[in-house]
């Protein structure tokens, strides 16, 4: 299969776990990209805590009744192999096609990826266990539940390719963030630009929030015009 991630460094992670997926989704939306928030992947957790990491990538066929066995579960491609190869760190983005009736993961496997130090699991597909998947800690964002296993509907066929989850294009490497609005990806090439911008996109969000309780309004603060930009340049300046 496909090589490991490459590890982010530990201030990539720091800056993007302050930098709300929804602010992701406008930066890269002045870079064109509008298809880059992943459809029918939900926090299964209340309140989940913004997760950062480089796309581990398995993906699903739909189910062939001579491969998809559960005999298929000791073959060396299975989603097995797929979680021994996972690097810490790393969140794995899995293409389940969409399927509800089929649960691609359960308890003892979502164990494993927290023990293995996966910072999550993203996938447009669903789990299975819910209990006992809630209890591993492991943070998912997925479509839902259901109690078949995944063979019921699919087949496992690779891991570290290029997949498409919740219709977004996902490559081996690129970053993906995920809070309580969902995930979102971030082009490997565009990392340090995208975080650039997204910083500097948080801090005027921020100081127009500020703004917005003070009691001005919208025409000329959100998206702001000159005279408020020079206002929002002041007020960064006597933050040192």
């Amino acid at each position: 299969m496909g090589t490991d991630p490459l590890p982010l460094d530990e201030e990539t992670i720091r800056v993007l776990s302050g930098v709300t997926t929804a602010t992701l989704t406008t930066v890269l939306l002045k870079k064109g990209l509008r298809n880059i928030w992943i459809r029918q992947a939900r926090p299964l957790h209340d309140k989940p805590r913004r997760r950062v990491g480089r796309a581990f990538t398995l993906r699903f066929v739909p189910a062939r009744e001579d491969l998809a066995t559960p005999a298929s579960w000791a073959s060396p491609i299975s989603t097995r192999a797929a979680i021994e190869a996972m690097p810490v760190g790393c969140i794995a983005v899995v293409d389940a096609m969409g399927v509800t009736d089929a649960g691609i993961f359960g308890d003892i496997l979502c164990s494993r990826m927290q023990k293995r130090g996966v910072a999550a699991l993203i996938t447009d597909g669903v789990v299975r266990d819910v209990e006992g998947v809630m209890g591993t800690q492991l943070p998912v964002w997925c479509q839902g539940v259901a109690a078949p296993a995944s063979v019921a509907g699919l087949t496992f066929v690779a891991w570290q390719e290029p997949i498409g989850c919740g219709g977004v294009a996902v490559f081996p490497n690129d970053i993906v963030v995920a809070d309580a609005d969902g995930a979102v990806l971030i082009p490997a090439a565009l990392l340090a630009e995208v975080i650039a911008e997204a910083v500097e996109q948080e801090r005027l969000e921020g100081w127009i929030m500020t703004q917005v309780a003070a009691g001005v309004a919208l025409p000329g603060l959100y998206p702001p015009n000159a005279e408020t930009r020079a206002r929002y340049e002041a007020w960064v300046r006597t933050q040192g």
